[in-house]
C-alpha cells in the first residue's frame, strides 16, 4: 500500500512533517515525482546526496512512487569513497542539496511530466533503499532493504512502542542511516508526526521537550548524554537510544529523573531495531539491550561455559543478503558477542572485533568503559585493543577528562581486574564519531599506530 496517500486520504490536515500535513506533502511528492520522470525513467537506482531537510524526505518519497531504488549516500563522505561507490553500484544518477550533483532546486524548476504511473502499492520485493553499514570498525558495505522488510520493522516496533495520537518524534538522526530513515518511514505507517532537525541544536530540543512539542527521541548515546542531566520537566513517552554502547550511568539517570528510556540493539542490516525494551518498567534489566521483537529469533552461536558467543539473529526484517554478495540464508552473524538469559533478554558484551586477548584473557571494553563513564570526570572515553609484545595485545584507553593518568588508574585499578586496566592512556579533546555521533574506534586505532 501506498502509506502517504492512505493518510492524506485519512488524516489530511494532521501534521507529518514539521508544519506540513499529510495532504501537503503527498501534493508535493506527486508533482516531485512527475518532475523527476525525465530524470529517472532510464534508471532503477540513483542516488541522494543530502543532509536532513524537507526536501530530502520528499525526494525519497517521490522516488518510491516511481519504484526506483535509492541510495542514501553518506555526506561524510569524499569525493573518491563517492566515486568508487557510484561505479560499484552502476549509478550515473545523483540528485542533491547543493550543486555537487543534480540540484534539488534544478528539479523543482524543471517540467512536470503528464504521462507518469505512480505506485498505488509498495512492492514488497521492491528495493526501497541501499544504505552503507556505519564502518565504525571496517569497510562499508551496501545493505539493500526491501518493502517486505520494512513492513515487518514497522509492525514489530509499533507493537513494542505502542502508537498514540500525539506522537510527534523528533528526527535528529541522519536519513542516510537506517536510524534516521525508520523514524520517518514509522511515522508514515502509524499516521503520526516527525519533527525534523538538520542538525542537534540542544537548547531547541530541550525547548521542545518541556513544551511538549515533541515526545518521542531517537538518539545515540553519546549525543543523549549532553542534555540528559537538563531533562527536568517533560512529555516524553519514548526515549529510543542505541546505536553503540549505552553506558549504565546514563540509563541510571533516566531512572531517576523517570525519563522512560528505552534500551535498542539492531542494525542497518536487521532494518533498525531487533530487541527493545522500556527500562523503568523492567530496571533490573538494567544492563540488558532488551527482549526480541515480535518474529525475531536469537540465537548464541559457539557459547563458552558462560553462555557467552556471538550474536546471530533471524527475522523477517534481516536483509536478503548484501549487494553483490552471497544471499543470507537463515541467521545473520551479527559480529557481537553476547549472551541471553534465562527470561530471553539479550546482553550485548562487545564487537566480536573490539575483543582484547591478552595473554589469553578475553577483555571486553565495553565493560572497562561502563565504569569508567561511572566518575563525573570522564566526559568520554573508548579501550581499544594495541598489539603487544608480550602479552599479544593489551588495552589502550583514548579519554576526554581532567584526571591525570595516574587518578584514571587509581580509580580503575579499585574496580577491575590488573590485566583488564589499560597500559596507555591518550588524553583528547574530543573523540572522533561519525555523523550519528559514535565513536570511531578504528580512527582511534589508526592514532595510536601513529603515535
Amino acid at each position: 500500500m501506498n502509506w502517504l496517500n492512505k493518510q492524506a486520504l485519512q488524516k489530511p490536515n494532521k501534521k507529518f512533517l514539521n508544519e506540513l500535513t499529510f495532504k501537503e506533502i503527498d501534493i508535493r511528492v506527486t508533482d516531485l515525482a512527475a518532475r523527476l520522470y525525465r530524470f529517472v525513467k532510464k534508471e532503477h537506482r540513483v542516488a541522494l546526496y543530502a543532509n536532513n531537510s524537507e526536501e530530502t524526505a520528499i525526494f525519497f518519497l517521490a522516488l518510491q512512487a516511481l519504484q526506483i531504488e535509492v541510495l542514501m549516500l553518506n555526506t561524510r563522505l569524499t569525493q573518491e569513497e563517492i566515486s568508487k561507490k557510484l561505479k560499484k553500484l552502476n549509478i550515473r544518477v545523483v540528485f542533491s542539496q547543493d550543486e555537487t550533483f543534480i540540484s534539488f532546486d534544478e528539479i523543482f524548476q524543471s517540467e512536470t511530466c503528464e504521462s507518469i504511473n505512480l505506485a498505488d502499492e509498495y512492492n514488497p520485493e521492491q528495493i526501497a533503499v541501499i544504505m552503507d553499514t556505519s564502518a565504525t570498525s571496517g569497510e562499508f558495505k551496501s545493505v539493500p532493504l526491501r518493502w517486505k522488510q520494512f513492513y515487518a520493522h514497522v509492525q514489530a516496533s509499533q507493537e513494542r512502542l505502542g502508537v498514540t495520537e500525539k506522537d510527534n518524534w523528533l528526527m535528529v538522526l541522519p536519513m542516510y542511516h537506517i536510524g534516521g530513515l525508520a523514524i520517518l518511514i514509522r511515522s508514515l505507517w502509524n499516521g503520526t508526526s516527525v519533527t525534523l532537525m538538520e542538525k542537534f541544536d540542544e537548547e531547541q530540543t530541550l525547548k521542545w521537550i518541556e513544551d511538549g512539542s515533541i515526545n518521542m527521541l531517537s538518539l545515540v548515546p553519546t549525543v543523549f548524554k549532553r542534555i540528559v542531566d537538563r531533562i527536568h520537566h517533560h512529555h516524553l513517552r519514548v526515549v529510543l537510544v542505541s546505536g553503540e554502547f549505552i553506558p549504565k550511568p546514563l540509563v541510571e539517570t533516566c531512572l531517576t529523573n523517570k525519563i522512560p528510556i528505552y534500551k535498542s540493539y539492531g542494525m542497518t542490516e536487521t532494518t533498525s531495531q531487533s530487541t527493545t525494551f522500556c527500562v523503568i518498567e523492567n530496571p533490573l534489566k538494567i544492563d540488558s539491550v532488551g527482549l526480541p521483537l515480535p518474529g525475531v529469533t536469537i540465537r548464541i552461536n559457539n557459547p563458552d561455559e558462560d553462555g557467552i558467543g556471538e550474536v546471530l539473529i533471524q527475522s523477517p526484517m534481516v536483509m536478503d543478503g548484501y549487494l553483490g554478495k552471497e544471499p543470507i540464508a537463515g541467521f545473520i552473524n551479527t559480529e557481537d558477542i553476547g549472551y541471553v538469559d534465562k527470561e530471553g533478554y539479550l546482553y550485548i558484551l562487545d564487537r566480536r572485533k573490539n575483543v582484547i586477548i591478552s595473554g589469553g584473557e578475553n577483555i571486553y571494553p565495553q565493560e572497562i568503559e561502563n565504569v569508567l563513564y561511572a566518575h563525573p570526570a570522564i566526559l568520554e572515553c573508548a579501550i581499544v585493543g594495541v598489539k603487544d609484545e608480550k602479552w599479544g595485545q593489551v588495552p589502550a584507553l583514548f579519554v576526554v577528562s581532567s584526571l591525570n593518568d595516574e587518578s584514571i588508574i587509581n580509580y580503575l585499578g579499585k574496580r577491575i581486574a590488573k590485566y583488564k586496566l589499560p597500559k596507555k592512556i591518550f588524553h583528547l579533546n574530543e573523540l572522533p564519531k561519525n555523523a550519528t555521533g559514535k565513536i570511531l574506534k578504528k580512527n582511534l586505532v589508526e592514532m595510536y599506530n601513529v603515535n
